[in-house]
């Protein structure tokens, strides 16, 4: 069983996956869209526990340019919003956030809030006041806390059991839209039965659950291998949804897709769900207007984004990367730097030149990781997680937690007063760690995806 589980987490060898298309159909409209000029990082020297390293981000260059991105078939065209002229947003003042995590000063635990779920992998909520929780179960469902089904659509996805190699494909990915308290509006991604990625959106009845005949699919995307399918779907302040891929497939040579910027395969893409038909790609995408290009891509050079979570007091993103055979890291995007940031993969494997690389091993203008830790010891894989923003939990404030698949740590990440990143183990548990989540009150939590629960992470004064 264990081995399987290495499997599992390593990925199976395939062949090539470079000419594998897309079936999208959207519109077209484009024109020139508006520059902005983005603030650069503070520079900072990262530390960690022994065991973990840190690497300083290098300087990435923005890309941008007006126009339509290539189609990847047929008649595929893109639809390419253009910023309305003469309007000036405006916003309101943010409250500086609460960061007043310090690990000597708490005690970490767990309490069971829920059970008896099959392979759950997200917890999330809707963001409509209700405090309803959502977990995601891999193989086609997605439930409350309590149990109750909200959304079967296991007629339509391709799952395998848990402990093979198989046990990335299944229902991978939730969001709800932003304006979901007023259009009901939900967005899943998937492995369809023919193994492909789906992006689709469904519409809550007036039962109070899914309406599975509402679906209307954004669009799908080949996955030649049972690994390597990313899945994160979110929603951003800017309303924009923010969608993880991953390489599509372990085969060494095929990873250099994730440079590639016609294909969206070891990517971020960034689409608007709200205008085009089915979608619109927003006119401030990196890429939109460079010649054979995918306008859709937000930043790229990832492995496996699986989870991505994006902090709600300040914007900033941290994004979970699952290594080859020595490493695991953190990617970090601060809410100041630009789109269109090369993360590095497959020339880095984390702070590393990746073993199988045969090219030249820079790493400027890459965004290196600001955390590491070695594969070993039964860690094997990566599940990134979320910043706990909540309040029933004195002194987490600004903490990120994170986990390993097979090992069970958990380990939170934030920076001191220095602004140095740190890492610490705050658990050692005997889960598999499926995923992370938070509700709407910003509390974190945990689902064990074997075990069938789902607890939240506490913490009492030491």
């Amino acid at each position: 069983m264990l081995l399987s589980l290495l499997l599992a987490c390593s990925g199976p060898e395939s062949g090539d996956n470079t000419d594998a298309t897309a079936t999208i159909a959207v519109t077209t409209t484009s024109e020139d869209p508006t520059s902005t000029t983005e603030a650069a990082p503070t520079d900072t020297q990262p530390t960690v526990p022994d065991g973990a390293t840190t690497t300083e981000s290098a300087e990435a260059t923005e890309t941008t340019g007006p126009g339509e991105p290539t189609p990847t078939t047929g008649e595929s065209t893109a639809s390419v919003e253009t910023p309305a002229s003469g309007e000036t947003p405006t916003t309101e003042p943010t409250p500086a956030p609460v960061n007043d995590y310090d690990p000597n000063a708490v005690t970490i635990s767990l309490e069971q809030v829920g059970s008896g779920f099959d392979q759950p992998n997200l917890i999330t909520h809707a963001g409509d006041g209700s405090g309803r929780i959502f977990v995601l179960e891999k193989t086609g469902t997605v439930r409350l806390m309590d149990g109750s089904l909200y959304l079967d659509i296991r007629d339509r996805v391709l799952a395998y059991a848990l402990l093979t190699q198989e046990h990335e494909l299944g229902l991978v990915g939730l969001a709800f839209h932003p304006d979901y308290e007023n259009n009901r509006q939900l967005f899943v991604h998937y492995t369809d039965l023919n193994q492909d990625h789906v992006v689709s959106r469904f519409t809550e009845g007036p039962d109070g659950r899914v309406d599975t005949s509402s679906e209307t699919i954004l669009f799908t995307y080949p996955q030649p291998d049972v690994n390597f399918v990313g899945g994160t779907l979110l929603f951003g302040s800017d309303g924009y949804l923010y969608i993880g891929m991953g390489t599509g497939t372990s085969d060494d040579p095929s990873q250099i897709v994730a440079q590639e910027l016609d294909n969206l395969y070891g990517k971020i893409l960034r689409i608007d769900v709200d205008n085009g038909d089915p979608y619109g790609i927003p006119a401030d995408n990196p890429f939109v207007g460079q010649e054979g290009a995918r306008g859709e891509i937000w930043a790229y050079g990832l492995r496996n984004p699986w989870r991505l979570a994006f902090d709600r007091a300040t914007g900033d993103l941290y994004i979970g990367s699952p290594g080859e055979f020595q490493t695991e890291w953190i990617n970090y995007q601060a809410a100041d730097r630009p789109s269109g940031l090369n993360y590095g993969w497959p020339m880095f494997e984390g702070g590393q030149c990746w073993e199988a690389w045969t090219g030249p091993c820079d790493p400027t203008g890459l965004e290196m990781p600001v955390m590491t830790y070695p594969r070993g010891d039964m860690n094997c894989v990566i599940i990134g997680g979320n910043i706990y923003r909540g309040t029933a939990s004195a002194g987490l404030g600004g903490a990120y937690f994170f986990g390993d698949y097979c090992s069970g740590r958990i380990w939170t990440l934030h920076r001191d007063g220095s602004g140095a990143w740190q890492m610490t183990e705050v658990l050692d548990t005997s889960m598999l760690v499926g995923s992370f989540g938070e509700d709407e009150a910003g509390e974190v939590y945990v689902a064990d995806i074997n075990g069938g629960v789902i607890y939240r992470i506490v913490a009492t004064p030491r």
